[in-house]
């Protein structure tokens, strides 16, 4: 009973923070589940998809009533990590894991530079004279209210080309190495589309949850879901991620950015070494 109020009490805090940034609670869990509590690494990462499930389940609601999700965007990028993830899974022992660690490890780093700079610039929202011409005939320009400066922020998305490959780019990451591609999916909404960080979290909460019921079925069917880890875990995941939902959207987005970087130098730094064979 001690153990189960413990891991729910984790699960609340990794859904928190990963409905708050839009990256599931799989970095939290996985190693708080094979390191603190012993469990097999297969039986780890079933319980962090389930995790990223019930972080979009429970933070979609809330991000979909108060118009910040983009779902035209997540639609039109979900065929990208799709197709992505199912070419990364045939290319699974022909491309070298090595080369792909350091590359989307650098991509990471060169993200969270970029971050660094609009934080330091202070500009949430891109202001072009002249709309995006894809952005324009796929109708990918949005609207939302932001209740840290109470006031209603129209943006505009740029850049769609770059947006989809990237986002091609974190399903081949995903199914080549095995890893959750949620850093991947802001990266590519706030980095190079230019949306503004809230509507990139909550956006990314969505498309992680499509993808994840695909994996889950898989790893449901090969024993790697325990229903005794697995409840916990989306109980506490769920109220965490609720909650998170209410929470960003009263957080002025520079503290979200103050907390996103260092974990994405983290997991960055993280491939490139993993790249490099070093494990930490």
């Amino acid at each position: 009973m001690l153990t189960f109020i413990l891991l729910l009490f984790i699960c609340i805090f990794a859904g928190l923070l990963g409905s708050i940034l839009g990256i599931g609670g799989g970095i939290i869990l996985t190693p708080v589940l094979t390191l603190g509590f012993g469990f097999d690494i297969h039986h780890a990462i079933g319980a962090s998809i389930i995790s990223v499930i019930a972080t979009s389940s429970g933070s979609a609601v809330a991000y979909l009533r108060d118009r910040m999700l983009n779902i035209r965007v997540a639609m039109f990028l979900e065929i990208a990590t799709t197709v992505g993830a199912i070419i990364g899974a045939i290319l699974v022992g022909i491309l070298s894991p090595t080369l792909m660690f350091i590359l989307f490890g650098s991509f990471l780093l060169y993200s969270a530079i970029n971050m660094v700079q609009k934080l330091r610039s202070g500009e949430e929202v891109l202001k072009k004279a002249q709309p995006d011409y894809l952005s324009d005939r796929l109708k990918l320009n949005n609207t939302y209210y932001d209740k840290s400066l109470k006031t209603q922020i129209d943006y505009q998305v740029e850049k769609v080309p770059a947006g989809f490959s990237v986002m091609f780019g974190a399903g081949l990451a995903s199914g080549l190495l095995g890893i959750g591609s949620g850093a991947f999916k802001v990266m590519a909404l706030d980095t190079f589309m230019k949306m503004p960080l809230k509507p990139s979290s909550a956006t990314s909460n969505l498309m992680m949850g499509v993808t994840a019921a695909t994996s889950a079925t898989v790893l449901f069917f090969n024993g790697s879901i325990l229903p005794e880890v697995a409840a916990p875990v989306a109980i506490g995941v769920l109220i965490g991620s609720t909650i998170g939902a209410k929470v960003m959207q009263i957080l002025p987005a520079k503290w979200i950015r103050i907390i996103f970087i260092p974990l994405l130098c983290y997991i960055g730094a993280q491939m490139i070494l993993e790249g490099f064979g070093v494990k930490f």
